[in-house]
């Protein structure tokens, strides 16, 4: 749950001083690339924390499900090869730019950086390292605050999910380890409607992690993968039929299967069966049952409509978006 903007960094506190000091076992992230990655300095920080450049719609013509960091997202969760050696080295390479947002960190010491390009761009401009490059970060931890906003709510209750989830669930090979993890109390350390001094954190607040068990995958998202995969395989043969290319890489999509309305159908049915797994570990904290508008996108589109996107809320919530 996105509770405030401390949630990232203080909630790994519990893990073991080895996994905090090895990259290889630590989280990735997707950042706001408008607030994360607006000059270099801010983008080699947030690059070295293993942080994904993740452009929002509300800020950005880049953004959206499709966006290049989701495939970097994806294809981190998921095992190598992506593409063959001849179809990832005949693929244009990023080469660095002189793009104050852009931090030119590569690694020399994989064998990889020889098959598959080392950096990606996400606006056609700006280069960023390309992590799922390398054979060590296959099968990585990455961590997802879904609801992609800032939200404190009285009855602690979720917005809905963002859809980038579905595809992270659909597409990744193979299905990754899913573990829900519901936030609470950060909001208090932090409330947006605090005054002076605002930057100094509330002490003696109280912050609860509830990690849920592994989810099922199988019983979860099994036939959505599989109908997930039935549609790839028709759109590999209408490719076929019309004498066009059928390779398809991990994490890139053709158009058809960006705006097939059963592509769709099972995203949003992917999302919401991903929310539902969350929605467990907040009754089971003893809250209230939620109203089931909650998940819908049409409920928020709706408050959007009738006042501002950020600040005190109509519901008394209060959001921001970063």
């Amino acid at each position: 749950m996105s509770a405030c903007s401390m949630d990232d960094p203080l909630m790994w506190g519990f893990l073991p001083y080895k996994i905090l000091f090895n990259p290889s076992l630590q989280r990735w992230s997707l950042g706001s690339y408008d607030i994360c990655f607006k000059n270099k300095a801010l983008s080699t920080f947030f690059s070295l924390g293993q942080t994904l450049p993740t452009h929002r719609s509300a800020h950005s013509e880049f953004g959206g499900l499709f966006q290049p960091t989701i495939t970097q997202a994806i294809r981190l969760l998921s095992a190598q090869p992506f593409l063959t050696p001849e179809q990832a080295l005949s693929s244009p390479r990023s080469t660095p730019s002189a793009s104050p947002k852009s931090p030119d960190i590569v690694d020399p010491f994989s064998s990889n950086s020889l098959v598959y390009p080392i950096t990606y761009s996400t606006n056609g401009t700006d280069v960023f390292p390309a992590p799922s490059a390398y054979e060590s970060r296959k099968h990585s931890w990455v961590h997802i605050f879904p609801e992609g906003r800032i939200h404190q709510h009285p009855a602690v209750a979720m917005r809905y999910f963002k859809w980038g989830v579905s595809r992270m669930i659909l597409e990744s090979e193979p299905l990754p380890d899913i573990i829900p993890i519901f936030i609470d109390g950060t909001q208090h350390v932090m409330h947006e409607s605090r005054t002076f001094p605002r930057f100094i954190p509330r002490p003696g607040k109280k912050i609860k992690v509830v990690f849920g068990d592994s989810v099922d995958g199988e019983k979860v998202f099994g036939d959505l993968r599989r109908r997930w995969k039935a549609l790839v395989e028709m759109q590999r043969i209408a490719l076929e039929k019309k004498g066009q290319d059928t390779t398809m890489e991990l994490g890139v999509l053709t158009e058809g299967l960006k705006y097939n309305a059963e592509a769709v159908a099972l995203r949003l049915e992917a999302t919401q069966r991903m929310r539902n797994e969350v929605v467990k570990l907040r009754n089971s904290l003893g809250y209230d049952e939620e109203d089931p508008k909650n998940g819908l996108v049409e409920t928020w589109i709706e408050e959007g409509r009738s006042g501002a996107r950020e600040g005190h809320m109509k519901d008394d919530s209060w959001t921001k978006d970063t």
